[in-house]
């Protein structure tokens, strides 16, 4: 791919690409590296899918994958700092002004616990069906409607109570 081909594909798929791994993450500085990430193992691929289907499948599956492993990464580091006593600065969660009801249904969405905003991002944000986000997690669809049915009750639970937590 030649220069301009790159900066012209990174314009057309980082947005979505970011979006989706913010949503996962919670964090726009390891959303974007992580964006920028599947973005340069797609570009230096020696064989590329050719419809725009298969890239754009190709794209979502590895960035959903390599957000979760980036979560999983977290965790296990938040482990380790509790298993050695350290007390780590927690990090501040991006305020989101909740102008209109979808943004305070998204901001409400990332008050849910880990497995259940996954699953309801991937499902209602994105427009997936439960055979995709079982491609793209590895989790069996059961267990995604599981998590689903969960994630959405907890959601309307926090809508109702205006955030408190419940």
């Amino acid at each position: 791919m030649t220069r301009k081909e790159i900066t012209a594909f990174y314009e057309a798929h980082s947005r979505r690409l970011y979006n989706m791994s913010c949503r996962i993450l919670l964090n726009p500085e390891d959303a974007e590296e992580v964006m920028q990430d599947t973005i340069l193992k797609f570009v230096t691929l020696p064989l590329r899918p050719m419809s725009n289907e298969q890239v754009s499948a190709w794209l979502a599956r590895t960035c959903i994958r390599a957000s979760l492993d980036r979560l999983r990464k977290r965790k296990r580091e938040a482990l380790f700092l509790e298993t050695y006593a350290q007390e780590a600065v927690p990090e501040q969660e991006p305020e989101i002004p909740a102008e209109t009801s979808a943004a305070r249904v998204l901001e409400t969405m990332q008050r849910l616990p880990d497995p259940y905003r996954i699953v309801v991002t991937l499902i209602l944000a994105e427009g997936l069906d439960y055979q995709e986000v079982a491609a793209y997690t590895g989790w069996k669809e059961t267990t995604l409607r599981s998590h689903f049915l969960r994630g959405k009750q907890k959601l309307i639970a926090l809508l109702k109570n205006d955030g408190e937590p419940i």
